[in-house]
């Protein structure tokens, strides 16, 4: 016997446009809710799908990149209340309306929020759904359309959900660190130093490893980067694959510049038998964690390591009674190379391991809507053990610069007894008391070079950044280059890690010379 409140999930829905013309009709929030019907179409509910969206009684969406960043800004407006506005076209009147802060892993933590609330009893039908339209934002630019995606569907303002804290302190923000593409090529060349490999070598290790992504979205209709890249084309600097900030060559990075949506559907079994959804649809969430890493990249004991993903995945595997050999298949997060090759590391994955790493294709292939690509990944995986019944499949989900965490183990092997998971505060309590490291805002003397990175225009470096380690305190600093066009061609011709350099305040930053 299924204990009746167990939560599954019953229905995924994804789109991927590269073709479509820009409209007003199709907004950020009409596309959430295509996705959101394929979703509900997907349930087969006896009832219909129509029908079943009136149920709907918990919706969350996730942050919208324009809501974000001044970079992706859309000059089109936007709904006021995404969630209002995905309920209003499903005729839905849930009773929470929920809008995401920035995070690559809230998909996997509104799973996992939504599972204990539906095992309570709180939330009989929660529907997470998210979009982004960047490529048709760029392309409506370019042909100076005028489109309207204003919208004001009522009900105020939703609840906020997530950690809204910036992923950078204030001394990396003062130095220029704020983006995913400075913090995780750092957090690639501390990788590298633990290796201890050279640059030849690892670009080749990080293709051959991305060469793996780039085989599952040629064969996958919705990835929008299809090509099939070899190993040798990701780690051989061309035209098509210019430097963005090394060690990472554009196609390592995460592609934004897509129109993709998804939805994903969760309800109790005992609803889903009331309303008629046959069992083929139901997956079980087996096991499920949730844990942020020492928020600040240059304060964590180890830039090559996430004890968050470790513990995670430890206790996902735990709570399903299973072991990493157990996993059939993997969607590990895939911005960057760095976060697939700690999340490997710590999770037990060996390089040589032929389970799928992704079954999507990743960030830089499939496409990295955001924070939406986990629900992507969730119904990617959905549909994989659907196919396979009886197998498991997990999600890792990565938020801000290797920072916040999820996981999630998946299945249409029924859950046994009642579905309750540890407390997450348990595991944070643990993150917490971890060690962290002091970082020296006036650094001044010699010091070594701990990790680095060079930031591209299109066509020569412009900026080079280091985190180091003073050598008489033993503190760590953070520092920028001078405006020194050959110490910049230096860091990118010679190794760097374990360097001597001189570092002190210059113009109100940090500014380190090469002994």
């Amino acid at each position: 016997m299924i204990d009746p409140r167990t939560p599954i999930l019953v229905g995924v829905g994804q789109i991927t446009d590269t073709t479509g013309q820009p409209s007003s009709d199709r907004s950020r929030v009409a596309f959430c809710t295509e996705a959101a019907n394929l979703a509900l179409a997907d349930t087969k509910a006896a009832i219909g799908g129509h029908a079943l969206g009136h149920e709907v009684d918990a919706i969350a969406v996730m942050e919208f990149f324009s809501d974000i960043s001044p970079r992706f800004a859309s000059p089109y407006g936007r709904s006021s209340n995404p969630p209002q506005s995905v309920a209003n076209r499903l005729h839905a009147e849930p009773r929470q309306l929920l809008y995401s802060h920035s995070g690559g892993n809230m998909p996997q933590y509104l799973v996992n929020r939504f599972a204990e609330e539906i095992a309570s009893g709180e939330t009989n039908l929660a529907l997470i759904c998210g979009s982004e339209l960047l490529r048709s934002t760029q392309n409506a630019r370019k042909a100076g359309m005028k489109i309207d995606w204003n919208e004001d569907p009522g009900g105020g303002e939703p609840t906020r959900i997530g950690d809204p804290r910036w992923g950078f302190s204030e001394e990396e923000g003062r130095h220029e660190l704020r983006a995913a593409i400075h913090f995780y090529p750092l957090l690639e060349n501390a990788i590298r130093g633990g290796l201890k490999r050279d640059v030849s070598s690892h670009m080749k290790a990080m293709g051959k490893l991305f060469e793996r992504l780039a085989a599952v979205a040629r064969d996958n209709p919705l990835a929008t980067r299809r090509k099939g890249y070899s190993a040798e084309a990701l780690s051989t600097i061309s035209d098509d694959n210019r430097w963005i900030c090394f060690p990472y060559p554009r196609l390592m990075n995460a592609n934004a510049i897509i129109d993709q949506a998804a939805a994903v559907l969760m309800t109790s079994v005992e609803k889903a038998r009331e309303w008629g959804i046959p069992q083929d649809r139901w997956v079980f969430l087996h096991g499920c964690a949730d844990g942020t890493d020492t928020w600040v990249v240059s304060e964590r004991d180890r830039l090559d390591a996430s004890p968050a993903i470790r513990g995670c995945a430890r206790i996902a595997l735990d709570m399903a009674g299973k072991k990493v050999a157990d996993v059939d298949a993997f969607d590990l997060y895939s911005c960057f190379p760095s976060a697939v090759e700690v999340a490997m590391k710590e999770i037990g994955i060996a390089e040589d391991d032929p389970r799928p790493l992704s079954v999507t294709g990743g960030l830089p292939f499939f496409g990295g809507p955001g924070n939406n690509y986990v629900t992507h990944s969730i119904a990617e995986m959905v549909n994989v053990v659907r196919a396979k019944p009886g197998s498991f499949g997990m999600v890792t989900a990565n938020g801000n610069y290797l920072t916040k965490h999820s996981a999630g183990l998946y299945s249409t092997e029924p859950t046994k007894g009642k579905w309750q998971r540890q407390a997450p505060k348990v595991f944070q309590a643990e993150l917490d008391a971890g060690p962290k490291r002091r970082v020296e805002t006036k650094p001044s003397g010699t010091g070594t070079i701990e990790t680095y990175c060079v930031t591209y225009g299109k066509e020569a470096p412009e900026r080079g950044y280091i985190v180091g380690r003073l050598d008489a305190s033993g503190d760590r600093f953070v520092a920028m280059a001078p405006d020194d066009p050959a110490l910049l061609t230096d860091m990118l011709t010679r190794e760097q890690l374990g360097r001597k350099v001189s570092v002190s305040e210059v113009g109100g930053r940090n500014v380190f010379r090469t002994l």
